[in-house]
């Protein structure tokens, strides 16, 4: 391989909804550019950028992938990201260490939900972006109503540098309207036959080339003024004016084609090389001085001090940990050390790589732009910032957004449990969105992630990789008990049997403390009635009764109860006696004090399409939520609310079906409610029945 300066590199994400077909370009430009020597195929799990068996088995891409060609004196490093939802923060890390984006779209689906996340992902991070059509091969394929999708979704200015040559089975080619050629494919190897634009279709291709004409110009005021004396420009003036416009953001140019028969993927990476921003021309990376809240920036020189960020973990069994970073300044040999500036080590680093998929070819030396591995650092995550000690900094981070689905696990396999606990903290090394939890109160494992998908495909991977299986089953709710009325009552526990019995008897008063409020006991004893060392056993008992439960098993709270009477024996009272007594006194207090159960509540923000809005709202009544406040999030609404926990234990696909896949959600915990009487009922019975079984 070539060695290449970081001018000459472009580093760029492929995103795009779900079975839009983008690692099927990725295969389409490995096989193009001549780095693979067979077209791989997602369908026939042949694939180079798809190589989990989780993502073979499904036929979609569950992790991003990164790989790099050579093309027209540039080293392209790309990154297949999946187009899943559930796998948004994945797709935000990818994108926040590149330089430009390809946008891929269904010729037939248009813009869909996930096309438009992507679209906000790339403007949040100011990427230069071109769009493919993909799939002008399928049935029902339209350019036209694709491309109108696309111009009344997005406001910047978006210019087609293509058009087909037939659709759905008679697509075999495209114009080129920099060119102004016509260019057929016989095989997928991307290689076009030039002609002249046929005569049928040379009256749209004028009108399309005049449009593109202009919106080029409009990047330049020199190749304005030259339009408008002389009415075109030449194709060296168009490339160079459409570099101009691609790379500062102001103009997206679309290509159109099918990845699978190799048809304007050429086109796709001469655009790449040629109009991408590479390293150089981006904006300085800023971070923060550690211990201070000083802004620097750094340059992207090989001259400046060494920093890079990492964007992905890979967890292996067998090999390790690979971590994934991107070089923003500097130089870094391999076999040498590097400070991790968010955990405050150093790092010993081994032979440093590119990625080729699952594969890796070494590297000599990593530069400004470069997209890399290495192997077994023991500390560094994703996120951490890697850079030279004396010359430390910190980058933001993607944000780790909280977890929104949830699943009891259990192992299937007795014995398990510690294996489970080590084999998921191996996988949120390599995907910090999910979270593993023990519930005290319900005492079930929790395994929380983005979505069923998400979960279970992190279930794959633990057997997989660590060879341990579980069960899933919809979580308990922690409920929990509590009184309204006080009451005065007694705890007698006597027992005569041979020998010495027991005996112990304790009065309490019980009464309800505000929500929150926790426990509290209050010694009232006057004299000797109860001995002091009895007295502490009855707390315990009270205890651990509340802890039990009386009504439905779930721990009671929010109460206070004063130890005021009683009784002892002098032979056989002992303090398991009066904690026994301790205990029943409080079972039966509770039964006399109007006894509830309270639900957890949570704050919930749902983010939907305004077309939603009028069925969200109504769903959410329906689960007895109640709606809190609404705001505008660019093109959608956020409805801010509160609603019981039980209700939207499987909220995601319920919303996920509502809105066409266009919704999301996040919560948190906020507080405890009293449970409506008749749902009360149904958890009460449910309760008994189980105690019963």
């Amino acid at each position: 391989m070539a060695k290449y300066e970081s001018k000459s590199l472009r580093n760029l994400a492929v995103v795009g909804h779900g079975s839009t077909g983008k690692t099927s370009l990725c295969e389409s430009i490995l096989f193009i550019s001549g780095k693979s020597e067979r077209l791989g195929r997602v369908d026939d799990a042949s694939s180079v950028m798809d190589f989990e068996p989780e993502e073979q088995k499904r036929r979609s891409s569950i992790s991003s992938a990164a790989n790099f060609i050579e093309w027209d004196k540039h080293k392209i490093n790309f990154i297949d990201t999946p187009g899943d939802s559930n796998f948004t923060y994945d797709i935000k890390c990818s994108l926040s260490v590149v330089d430009n984006a390809v946008i891929v779209i269904d010729a037939v689906g248009g813009v869909e939900f996930q096309t438009q996340k992507v679209w906000e992902l790339a403007d949040e991070y100011d990427l230069p972006r071109a769009i493919f059509i993909n799939r002008m091969d399928r049935e029902r394929a339209d350019f036209k109503k694709a491309l109108e999708s696309i111009k009344s979704n997005f406001k910047k200015k978006v210019t087609p540098i293509c058009l087909p040559i037939g659709a759905e089975d008679k697509f075999n080619g495209i114009i080129d309207l920099i060119a102004f050629k016509a260019y057929s494919f016989a095989d997928n190897k991307g290689t076009g036959k030039a002609s002249d634009i046929p005569a049928e279709m040379m009256e749209e291709a004028k009108a399309f080339h005049d449009t593109m004409v202009e919106d080029i110009a409009e990047t330049d005021d020199e190749l304005m003024n030259k339009y408008l004396e002389e009415g075109e420009l030449s194709a060296e003036e168009l490339k160079a004016g459409l570099q101009k416009g691609v790379s500062s953001g102001n103009l997206i140019p679309l290509i159109c084609g099918s990845a699978i028969k190799g048809i304007g993927v050429s086109l796709l990476l001469d655009i790449a090389a040629g109009s991408f921003r590479s390293p150089v021309e981006c904006p300085p990376k800023k971070g923060k001085i550690p211990g201070a809240d000083t802004v620097e920036e750094r340059m992207p020189s090989e001259d400046a001090p060494f920093s890079a960020i990492v964007f992905k973990t890979i967890a292996d069994p067998y090999a390790g940990r690979l971590t994934l970073f991107r070089v923003y300044s500097g130089k870094l040999n391999s076999d040498t050390g590097v400070y991790n500036s968010s955990k405050k080590v150093t790092e010993k680093f081994g032979h440093v790589f590119f990625l080729e998929g699952k594969n890796q070819k070494q590297a000599e030396v990593l530069i400004p732009g470069d997209i890399a591995g290495v192997a077994k650092l023991k500390d560094t995550v994703t996120g951490n910032t890697l850079c030279a000690e004396k010359s430390p900094i910190i980058f933001d981070a993607v944000e780790v957004p909280n977890p929104i689905m949830s699943f009891a696990i259990e192992p299937k396999t007795r014995g398990d449990e510690d294996k489970i606990a080590s084999s998921i903290h191996r996988l949120t090394e390599e995907d910090p969105t999910i979270a593993f939890t023990r519930n005290v109160e319900t005492k079930e494992m929790i395994l929380s992630g983005m979505g069923q998908v998400h979960i279970e495909v992190n279930i794959e991977k633990m057997r997989r990789k660590f060879g341990v299986e579980v069960n899933l089953n919809t979580p308990k709710v922690p409920y929990k008990e509590t009184i309204k009325g006080k009451t005065n009552v007694q705890g007698k526990y006597k027992k005569q049997s041979g020998g010495r019995g027991q005996f112990g008897d304790c009065w309490i008063d019980i009464e309800p403390l505000p929500r929150g409020g926790g426990f509290i006991f209050e010694d009232k004893i006057v004299g000797g009635v109860i001995p002091g060392q009895y007295r502490p056993a009855v707390e315990k008992g009270i205890v651990e009764a509340a802890a039990k439960g009386v009504i439905a098993g779930y721990p009671v709270v929010d109460f206070k109860v004063a130890l005021t009477f009683g009784s002892y024996h002098t032979v056989d009272s002992s303090e398991m006696a009066f904690k026994i007594a301790g205990s029943m006194a409080f079972q039966k207090g509770v039964e006399q004090c109007q006894p509830i159960l309270l639900e957890p509540i949570v704050n919930i923000n749902i983010e939907v399409p305004d077309e939603y809005m009028g069925d969200v709202i109504g769903d959410l009544n329906s689960r007895r939520g109640r709606v809190l406040g609404m705001e505008t999030h660019g093109s959608n609404q956020v409805i801010k609310g509160q609603v019981p926990l039980a209700e939207i234990l499987k909220y995601a696909p319920d919303l996920r079906s509502m809105t066409s896949g266009r919704g999301n959600f996040t919560y948190t915990e906020s507080h405890y409610e009293e449970v409506p009487a008749f749902i009360a009922e149904k958890i009460i019975a449910e309760s008994k029945k189980d105690k019963e079984e």
